[in-house]
């Protein structure tokens, strides 16, 4: 009997990866709509309990490129079950947090499992037959994306049923059966990519984004000319210049500096930074807005099922636009695609900013909201894979995506800083603080709106020269929604 034939069945395969990027997707959005629970039960402040979000975000955009790269070098079926490993620990350690220090330090050990979704897609390209990777491939990506959406709704039931704990009970459960079927079932894979991992610029990277957002989120505590607030500043713009320096001299570096001079390039990854403050900053905040009490003067007083419900729309827009961008794109131009999605999503805060008094404004802005930026990322895949030579459009997509997820970490960061700045005589935050939020995220979408315009057209001369046509649009354009997730198996690969 050869070999291959002692092999599990693709299908097999495909549904181990299935499960584990399925807990993935949950352990993302599942604790949204409860950090106000989260907070209450474990004795913080709002800006505090942001981290929970925040450490997660960051962790993830750091060890996805990371752990892919370890895959690469050691077997991505070993590293595959590893991520699980961390998912599964990460998920056991939050579930049985006694403070809220614990929980973040738990987030950040799941923010390993951001590897999950590189490894599965590698998996599938080694693994699968070729007409069928792909179909394997697109299927992930809407696991992945709804996976996230359906977190927000179970979210809420899940707490009433039995209590905010069982959040990270039940994905443990589900990651622990995935890795036990991933080291049983999924074949370790004979590709191997030489080379080694660049740890100085990690760790640097880390240490000035930590810096920074330590310092937006506890600005309005300490005082924004606190010796504390302007020292972690300074330390911030210092390690990013080390930072730098080091990842220019690195053999292989986490994040491809020449690359990120491409003007097709860098000027996709300013307005994916700007888009993730816009988004994440939302999700953050809005559950906590409509649960807050009227007693505040504001607010709905909402149950976490209905707060979930509420960024439902986006989700679901968001998944269906993704779908047909490519399509839209191809007629009128990547360029335009991302202009019009910016301000579509500026449209979206102004209303959560400016008309928040009913419930069906807000499902108006959310569903709004799902569709400018699921134009814009859908584009933004386009161009970046029509901007970058076939062995890279991985890499520059991962990228791309990576820097949303750290634009999210941010954009969390800040509105924690600008909301808990504004409190009332209840204790609570004040209306206008989550006004001056969502302002401030619509003046980042239009600053991202104007970033996009400097997008050159894929008929430029770098396009050119690396002999891509406007027609190369890769077959799964939904994957620019996944957070830090990699635009695999498109026409071109």
């Amino acid at each position: 009997m050869s070999i291959a034939s002692q092999r599990p069945h693709h299908q097999v395969t495909f549904a181990v990866l299935a499960a584990g990027v399925a807990a993935y997707a949950l352990l993302q959005s599942l604790v949204v709509p409860v950090l106000t629970t989260i907070q209450a039960e474990l004795h913080t402040s709002q800006s505090t309990v942001t981290w929970v979000l925040t450490a997660y975000l960051l962790s993830a955009s750091i060890f996805t490129p990371i752990m892919g790269r370890i895959g690469d070098m050691r077997g991505k079926k070993r590293i595959f079950v590893v991520t699980l490993i961390a998912l599964a620990v990460g998920s056991l350690l939050a579930a049985i947090a006694p403070n809220i220090g614990v929980m973040i330090v738990a987030r950040v050990i799941q923010g390993i499992g951001g590897g999950v979704l590189p490894l599965a897609f590698g998996i599938i390209r080694d693994e699968f037959p070729r007409a069928k990777i792909t179909g394997a491939v697109g299927m992930l990506a809407s696991l992945s994306a709804v996976g996230a959406g359906l977190g927000i709704v179970f979210a809420g039931p899940i707490v009433n049923a039995l209590n905010y704990h069982w959040l990270f009970w039940l994905p443990m459960i589900l990651i622990a059966v995935a890795a036990v079927a991933a080291a049983l079932f999924v074949p370790e894979s004979p590709v191997r990519t030489p080379g080694r991992i660049s740890w100085l610029p990690a760790l640097l990277l880390s240490a000035w984004l930590v810096a920074l957002l330590v310092a937006l989120s506890e600005a309005p505590e300490w005082g924004w000319a606190s010796g504390k607030v302007i020292g972690l500043l300074i330390a911030a713009v210092v390690l990013a210049g080390a930072w730098i320096a080091s990842e220019s001299r690195a053999a292989n570096p986490l994040i491809d500096l020449r690359m990120m001079r491409l003007t097709a390039v860098w000027t996709n990854n300013l307005v994916a930074l700007l888009i993730g403050v816009g988004m994440y900053g939302t999700f953050a905040f809005l559950p906590e807005f409509v649960q807050t009490p009227r007693i505040a003067g504001y607010g709905f007083g909402a149950s976490i099922t209905q707060s979930g419900l509420l960024l439902l729309p986006s989700a679901i827009t968001m998944f269906f636009v993704g779908m047909f961008a490519g399509r839209m794109a191809a007629r009128v131009g990547g360029r335009i695609l991302v202009v019009v999605g910016c301000m579509i999503g500026v449209v979206s805060m102004a209303i959560l900013a400016f008309a928040h008094e009913q419930k069906w404004e807000l499902y108006l802005a959310t569903s709004i909201m799902g569709v400018g930026f699921g134009l814009a990322f859908s584009a933004m895949s386009g161009l970046i894979v029509s901007a970058v030579p076939p062995a890279q459009t991985g890499v520059a997509s991962g990228m791309n995506a990576n820097i949303r997820t750290i634009g999210g970490s941010i954009g969390a960061a800040l509105m924690a800083s600008i909301v808990t700045s504004h409190i009332g005589p209840t204790g609570l935050p004040r209306e206008s603080g989550y006004t001056a939020g969502f302002a401030m995220l619509a003046g980042g979408l239009v600053l991202a709106g104007l970033a996009a315009l400097l997008i050159p057209s894929v008929r430029s001369a770098s396009t050119a020269s690396a002999g891509v046509s406007s027609d190369d649009e890769p077959e799964h354009a939904e994957l620019a929604m996944v957070p830090a997730g990699t635009v695999v198996g498109d026409k071109r690969e």
